[in-house]
């Protein structure tokens, strides 16, 4: 592969709904400009851009696979991306490196709850996107409504550049629109219908170039023809600026519009230098920084992913923003204010590496065996240092329990799941100390077993698992005093402290301790003795061994003996003290509350306000956020959320999302507290 200037490169994602047909639009694009010369099959498990072991066992795409694709004299570095949810990580950091993006649909289906969650987030970053309606050649597909029914679902800005030709379940073809050229079969000539919508559109398309340009708009009002090269300039122009959604036609199994969606992207899609420039900060002093697509500018880059090789080490996929990596051995990491030392700088195809000369500004590649480098990461030149802002990355909404099997997997799995981490920050790793347990979360239940899957068959590691345990607190909820005395003697010197405390509860959650002893009955050099043992004894509390919150602890009284005193015994005395008060102080448990906002179609807002009052939570809020839908702020206890990312699901037929965040701690009601202290009291 020969190297490419700015103006020749376009970087577009491919997304869309599971199952819609990215994949084989990329072996059509490979194949027809001529890198492969046979096409996979996602069934047959030997597609160039699926080719991790999980991918092929469940046929899906679960990671970003970079496709670069040279078509009359442009490189296209397609970025094949997960269908699902629950790879969001994957889908945002895509976004923040193209200009644009293909949207596939599948024509049997129609706009599915995939396809509305990339188009929502295409239209907040305002990318410029094509649609691409596929498998048109399908059984069901009702070729005079799929145009028409994508359109209305996306907006009147979503206008066909080609039109079907065929009945239900008989397509010929279509109609090139812009080209007006024919690509129909098995019929003579074009039914009249037919011909009607061509004119329409193409009033419409004429409409929305005029609306580009003054000069457009005055010929166009003087029904004036525009030249051929008015006309596509003034369609990539509206393309550019969010006025025109191209829709396109086709069968990417058997190549059919594909060659023309790559015309398409070739012509309408801007290209790097076209595209505003990235903004970034002076790592030292916090300065703005603009960096635009430029060759003779000092380099600057930002890593978007990271996949790992148990044997070629890491791989960082990043996209050069300026200057070149030409003779580049190193490059200044200011996250981590680390030189990199840059290994081989390659293109990917899949799994396949590309030796490429020079990857100059605007274009995308990777680099080897750089252990210094993340995902979100910049590298640039450490003489002209800038940060660029990491895309957010997306916080989990469902923990898993996990323990190895065997010590062998112990000895691995740490390793393992840091590795994991590096490839896909959106899943987190934490060890609980009050519960013992290793969590990890993710989006979803298929974005957990993607990851164990990937760790048993990449890393040879198993794995149990089991639901984390919710991390409870006890708390006091009257106000009482006790006497805590501890005396021995053993024959020499012994040990005596007499301690009496009042216990007040604290509501904003913390501990206190302080004195009123007056007359020196417990002298001042044991106060930090009798609250230290006050703290170590409400590490356990007395009901299920939580930790005691929300306690004020007051010396009000005691006594010593001048020999047998000391720190020790005064830590037992204020120990036995709270054991004591207990009896009159009622203690009780907290549970965790969450902050929940859950994002739904507003059809759902009521099913989503009656399971939050099932789930012994309170609605605080809502907030219409656009295209239907509300964001609806809940207070819900997470016992009652660990399985919902998948409640969530079946509630809105998987449109719905939500996101999570701890709040505070409440009383736990009555009738469950018996529960809990059955549940966890046996396990202190």
């Amino acid at each position: 592969m020969k190297e490419y200037l700015a103006k020749d490169i376009r970087n577009v994602a491919i997304v869309g709904h599971m199952g819609c047909g990215k994949t084989s639009l990329s072996e059509s694009f490979l194949y027809l400009s001529k890198a492969i010369a046979k096409k996979g099959e996602v069934e047959r498990k030997n597609t160039v851009s699926d080719y991790l072991t999980e991918e092929q066992s469940r046929q899906t795409s679960l990671s970003t696979s970079l496709i670069p694709v040279e078509w009359k004299g442009t490189k296209i570095n397609f970025l094949d991306t997960p269908g699902s949810e629950e790879f969001v990580g994957d889908l945002e950091q895509v976004l923040s490196v193209v200009e644009g993006a293909i949207v596939m649909i599948d024509a049997t289906k129609g706009i599915e709850v995939g396809t509305e969650r990339v188009w929502d987030a295409l239209r907040e970053r305002n990318i410029p996107t094509i649609i691409f309606i596929n498998k048109m050649y399908k059984e069901n597909v009702k070729v005079r409504k799929i145009v028409d029914q994508v359109a209305e679902g996306l907006g009147s800005k979503a206008v066909p550049l080609c039109v079907p030709v065929g009945s239900d379940n008989n397509y010929h073809g279509f109609v090139d629109v812009v080209n007006k050229v024919n690509h129909i079969h098995g019929i003579s000539e074009l039914p009249a219908e037919v011909q009607e919508v061509i004119d329409r559109v193409t009033y419409t398309l004429q409409e929305k170039v005029a609306e580009t340009d003054e000069e457009l708009m005055e010929k166009f009002f003087a029904e004036i023809p525009l030249t051929e090269d008015e006309y596509k300039g003034g369609l990539k122009a509206a393309v550019k600026a969010f006025d025109l959604f191209p829709i396109f036609v086709g069968n990417a199994t058997n190549d059919h519009g594909v060659e023309l969606l790559l015309d398409a992207v070739r012509r309408y899609i801007p290209s790097p230098e076209e595209a505003a420039p990235r903004k970034g900060k002076n790592p030292k002093t916090g300065a703005e920084i603009i960096k635009a697509v430029d060759d003779a500018a000092p380099f600057a880059g930002y890593v978007f992913k990271t996949t790992v090789d148990p044997f070629l080490g890491t791989i960082n996929m990043f996209r050069v923003q300026s200057g070149t990596t030409a003779n580049m051995v190193e490059a200044y990491v200011p996250n981590t204010d680390q030189i990199a030392k840059m290994g081989s700088i390659i293109t990917l195809c899949g799994k396949n590496q590309i030796s490429v000369p020079v990857f100059h500004a605007g274009d995308i590649c990777a680099v080897t065996k750089t252990a210094e480098l993340a995902t979100t990461y910049t590298l640039c030149d450490k003489k002209e240092q800038v940060l660029f802002e990491p895309t957010p990355v997306a916080t989990p909404v469902i923990y898993t329990a996990i323990s190895a099997k065997t010590k062998q997997d112990e000895d691995k799995l740490s390793s393992a799941l840091q590795k994991l981490n590096l490839e896909d920050p959106s899943f987190e790793i934490r060890r609980n100390p009050e519960t013992a347990q290793l969590l990890i979360g993710g989006q979803g239940t298929t974005h957990i077993g993607y990851i164990l899957e990937k760790m048993k068959n990449m890393f040879k590691v198993d794995v149990t698992t089991a639901e984390p345990k919710i991390v409870y607190r006890e708390t006091i909820r009257r106000t009482g005093s006790a006497q805590g005395r501890h005396k021995k003697q053993s024959g020499g010197a012994g040990q005596f402290g007499d301690v009496h405390i009042r216990f007040e509860p604290k509501l904003d959650g913390g501990f206190e301790f302080a004195s009123e002893v007056v007359g020196g009955s417990v002298p001042k050099n044991y106060f930090p003795a009798v609250e230290k043992g006050l703290i170590e004894t409400l590490e356990h509390g007395p009901l299920a061994g939580f930790p005691v919150i929300g306690v004020r602890a007051v010396l009000y009284d005691g006594s010593y003996h001048p020999v047998d005193s000391n720190e020790i015994s005064f830590k037992i005395a204020a120990a036995l003290s709270f054991k004591e008060a207990c009896k009159t102080i009622k203690p009780t448990i907290l549970e965790p509350v969450m902050e929940v906002v859950v994002t739904v179609k507003d059809e759902y807002v009521g099913d989503i306000m009656g399971d939050t009052t099932k789930r012994r939570g309170a609605v605080i809020g809502m907030q219409p956020v656009g295209n239907g839908k509300t964001a609806i702020t809940c207070n819900i206890p997470e016992a009652e959320i660990v399985s919902y990312a998948t409640d969530l699901k079946a509630m809105t037929q998987g449109s719905g999302r939500f996101t999570r965040s701890f709040l505070r701690y409440d009383d736990v009601p009555e009738h469950l507290v018996a529960k809990i202290i059955e549940e966890y009291k046996p396990k202190q």
